[in-house]
């Protein structure tokens, strides 16, 4: 069956891309964004699959489109374009020509697909629209959703999102928006669209030395690792590995608690529309980090730690055929880049997907055997 899995294609027709501006008029002219917003303009592809026991997919396209319309209004930005403005920063020029939207078709059940916890960028690569040509970012509209049928009367909604619209939580708050307008619901958390409470003092004032920029010499030769053939996988922690690796950080009582707690002063107001994520780094020697215990690189890590909340509030992503059956990224952004995903029933595991070279991913295979 494995064999089978690995030779199987997804083959999908797709249709012409349309534009889909606001359903009302929208404000024009240049919208800012934030430092925080200029730091990782990468472009994001998610997917998520959906079926219903009592309704087929006839109409979810339209539904989907229809409601794209609406919620665009709301988060209007989205459908306009990026732009360097005069300072040399990234901003966009809200023109209101809309969101890119394309409806295509598969050949095959939803089922085929299998788990798609497991990135494959080339299979699930097919579910999300490419804007052929596009020389750079600018030339990508913000956001670009395709809505893919498949005979078994299921679908997946595949979304490229540029990073520098909202970090992880503000697009959730996107898409649910986007699922309660389909239902005809109002918004539970209508976007904070102005991010000028993130635009930097005038003059600049330089609170505390920033490493995250610091560049470091390459003496471990790191870079040759990097040659090997890229291995992606996908780690999932339940909750009692979680707790099993929490226990060991603290063993030596060197810790009392694992997370760490500041936030934004004053917070960010809620439904912020942006992102909310600080770079930040933490800087030892190899040696230091080989010769202390685990607990030495857990409190590393809760030094640099910004802002972390257990008040992530997840809503229902329900466009009117139930949650989805699964959801995640197609790739990684970048292969520096890991992601923690939040997963299962109540949201308490953590699936950590990560590329690594492949002698690097073979070790840590080996060390997360926890």
């Amino acid at each position: 069956i494995a064999e089978l899995k690995e030779r199987f294609e997804l083959s999908i027709k797709q249709g012409e891309p349309k534009l889909v501006p606001p359903a009302e008029e929208t404000e024009k002219g240049l919208y800012y964004l934030s430092n925080l917003d200029q730091n990782i303009a990468v472009i994001v592809q998610t997917i998520y699959c959906f079926k219903s026991e009592d309704k087929g997919n006839e109409g979810a396209a339209e539904v989907i489109k229809e409601a794209l319309a609406k919620v665009l209004v709301h988060y209007y930005p989205l459908a306009g374009r990026l732009t360097i403005s005069p300072e040399g920063k990234l901003i966009v020029n809200c023109t209101g020509e809309g969101a890119v939207f394309v409806e295509a078709e598969a050949d095959c059940e939803m089922e085929d697909i299998g788990d798609i916890s497991m990135a494959d960028p080339l299979m699930l690569g097919k579910l999300v629209h490419n804007i052929s040509g596009a020389k750079n970012i600018l030339e990508i509209p913000p956001l670009v959703a395709q809505v893919t049928k498949f005979k078994c009367g299921g679908f997946i909604l595949g979304l490229a999102m540029n990073h520098c619209m909202f970090d992880g939580l503000g697009a959730m708050e996107f898409v649910n928006s986007w699922a309660e307008t389909a239902r005809g619901l109002p918004l539970s958390v209508p976007p904070f669209i102005d991010r000028n409470v993130l635009k930097a003092r005038n003059p600049p004032v330089i609170s505390f030395p920033h490493h995250e920029f610091a560049e470091i010499e390459d003496i471990s030769d790191t870079s040759t690792l990097y040659q090997e053939e890229m291995l992606y996988q996908n780690f999932c922690f339940d909750t009692d590995k979680l707790e099993h690796l929490k226990r060991k950080a603290m063993e030596d009582g060197a810790l009392s608690r694992l997370d760490g707690r500041s936030r934004f002063n004053p917070p960010l107001p809620e439904g912020y529309f942006g992102n909310g994520i600080v770079l930040t780094n933490s800087l030892c020697n190899a040696g230091e980090l080989t010769e202390n215990p685990l607990s030495f690189a857990v409190g590393l890590v809760q030094k640099a730690v910004q802002m972390v909340t257990d008040e992530l509030c997840f809503h229902t992503t329900d466009f009117g055929w139930g949650e989805p059956i699964q959801t995640g990224p197609v790739a990684l952004p970048e292969k520096e880049v890991i992601l923690f995903l939040s997963h299962g029933k109540e949201r308490k595991n953590i699936n950590v997907l990560l590329g690594l070279p492949n002698s690097a991913m073979l070790k840590f295979q080996e060390l997360m055997e926890i």
